[in-house]
């Protein structure tokens, strides 16, 4: 289980760095469509499109990145109080009764989605708006394929703590 925890964390170490240029790109495309609009008088849908498009990436792919780092929301107010193997047992069965059914729902629910977008070639509905919708449709389903494997090595990780407490070499 070991190397799991170590492949999922060297995943989630890249996506984090895709993230961060994703973000860098998005301020850069803000910061053109707003001087854009006020500097030259001049409104670009694409480009507020882009904004969107950017930002529903980082968010998709921001799932797992967040669940790697632990930063994702649960009820802290119990879990703080919780030993080290309590909490490693509160995330395994969180990967397991909430995080994998769920994400599993949502990447095959969004399939017929996505699968519809393409069949049409859809795009935005606004002239000189953004073709190719589906891809960033596509986005939905393989985000929740990711977090499905991230959420594997976050389990990993936690059941490999919880070997470790149990054999005494952590405490």
């Amino acid at each position: 289980m070991l190397w799991i925890e170590l492949f999922c964390d060297k995943c989630a170490k890249y996506i984090g760095v895709i993230i961060s240029f994703l973000l860098i790109l998005m301020m850069i495309n803000v910061a053109f469509d707003a001087l854009n609009r006020y500097i030259m008088n001049s409104n670009s849908v694409a480009l507020q499109e882009m904004e969107w498009h950017l930002f529903s990436v980082i968010i998709l792919l921001g799932l797992s990145y967040t669940l790697s780092e632990e930063a994702h929301v649960r009820v802290d107010i119990l879990y703080a109080g919780f030993s080290k193997k309590k909490k490693a047992i509160v995330n395994m069965i969180g990967v397991i009764l909430f995080v994998l059914p769920l994400s599993l729902l949502i990447a095959y629910g969004s399939l017929g989605f996505v699968e519809k977008s393409f069949v049409f070639m859809e795009q935005s509905g606004d002239p000189g708006g953004l073709p190719y919708r589906y891809i960033i449709k596509a986005l939905i389903p393989t985000s929740f394929v990711i977090l499905i494997i991230m959420s594997i090595g976050y389990f990993a990780r936690n059941y490999n703590l919880l070997k470790r407490l149990n054999s005494g070499s952590e405490s």
